[in-house]
């Protein structure tokens, strides 16, 4: 009970059961049936489908598929990704050939682990930073800040809090989260529907990006291999570096529903976390099927800075590799935690 009370207070908007719905079969006389509740199921459980025959067509045969991969009658839903999915019926008769469909939604199979933090060090941060990405590169700190005439890209000294290097973004951009890949940054917007690629060492830009079926930039993060992009949904995108193309994605969903707001993204040993705007928790999320396995609980941090008119949230998440720490900040604080992650 305590553990879905704290994760209530921190993803409470995100905590909404997402019912699959049917669609492609209001011209049909077939629809797909299975045994499960609102089109909703949890990994690990038995599928069952069927077709309803509504005029006794003569059927030859019936194949189906769960978004693209070929799945039986009866399949144990195991290694799907999580969230809104599509199950295909492609229907054979002796006239035609028909293909509907059904939206399903998969559920993680486990309540997410609750962790809080132990501080280890507090930094001067500055406070007129509306901060937005942060992220460690060959054990420089990497910052990205927002609002229109205000966003910068810096490098910044983490422990004196001095600015090493700075750029101003145009007036009309408003800046957003940031990843290092290969020498190369990559800085997001808003609402401009693009991103810009910058040297590393010299901060000259060397290109952009626009988005493709993702409307806005939130945050971004790497592997080494791709980097993610999250737009204030649910989803994260998978974005091949080399052609900047948005290939595919994920989507954050827990064992009750989908999260959105995810935020800015930090890649920490083989999973994604992901502050959820508005909420002083961040998220660790499965990057292979969007499964939300942890939740931390910054709640208290806030309170650590110094009040103003001004203060805004907790954004700002970097994984320091050399020290094997994270490293905390939010939007005009005044102070970088450096913080040990505790289960609770």
């Amino acid at each position: 009970m305590r553990t879905f009370k704290v994760l209530t207070i921190i993803f409470l908007a995100g905590f909404i059961m997402s019912c699959g719905s049917k669609s492609g079969q209001q011209q049909s006389d077939f629809s797909i049936t299975t045994n499960v509740k609102n089109n909703a199921i949890t990994l690990g459980e038995t599928l069952s489908l069927s077709i309803k025959n509504k005029k006794n067509h003569t059927i030859e045969s019936v194949s189906y598929t769960l978004n693209g991969n070929t799945i039986s009658e009866t399949s144990a839903i195991t290694n799907s990704k999580l969230g809104e999915q599509i199950i295909e019926a492609t229907i054979k008769t002796n006239d035609e050939i028909q293909v509907i469909s059904q939206n399903l939604t998969v559920l993680n199979n486990a309540t997410p682990k609750v962790f809080s933090y132990k501080i280890i060090n507090e930094y001067p941060h500055d406070i007129t930073s509306y901060t937005q990405g942060l992220e460690f590169y060959n054990g420089e700190l990497y910052e990205s800040t927002g609002q229109r005439g205000e966003s910068k890209l810096r490098k910044v000294n983490y422990k004196t809090g001095e600015i090493l290097k700075n750029i101003d973004l145009a007036r009309e951009y408003f800046g957003e989260g940031l990843t290092v890949l290969d020498d190369k940054v990559y800085q997001l917007t808003w609402t401009s529907g693009r991103g810009f690629v910058y040297d590393v060492n010299t901060f000259e830009k060397t290109g952009n990006f626009r988005y493709g079926n993702s409307k806005e930039g939130w945050g971004i993060c790497n592997d080494k291999q791709v980097l993610y992009k999250s737009d204030g949904t649910e989803k994260i995108w998978i974005i091949n570096p080399e052609t900047l193309v948005e290939e595919s994605y994920i989507q954050a969903f827990h064992n009750k529903g989908k999260v959105v707001g995810l935020n800015e993204l930090e890649w920490v040993d083989g999973k994604i976390y992901a502050n959820r705007y508005q909420k002083n928790g961040v998220a660790i999320i499965n990057p292979t099927n969007g499964a939300i396995e942890g939740v931390i609980d910054f709640r208290s941090l806030k309170k650590k800075v110094t009040q103003h008119k001004g203060l805004d949230v907790l954004n700002g998440i970097a994984w320091n590799p050399e020290t094997k720490t994270l490293f905390v900040t939010g939007k005009y604080w005044d102070k970088l935690f450096e913080v040990e992650i505790i289960e609770k």
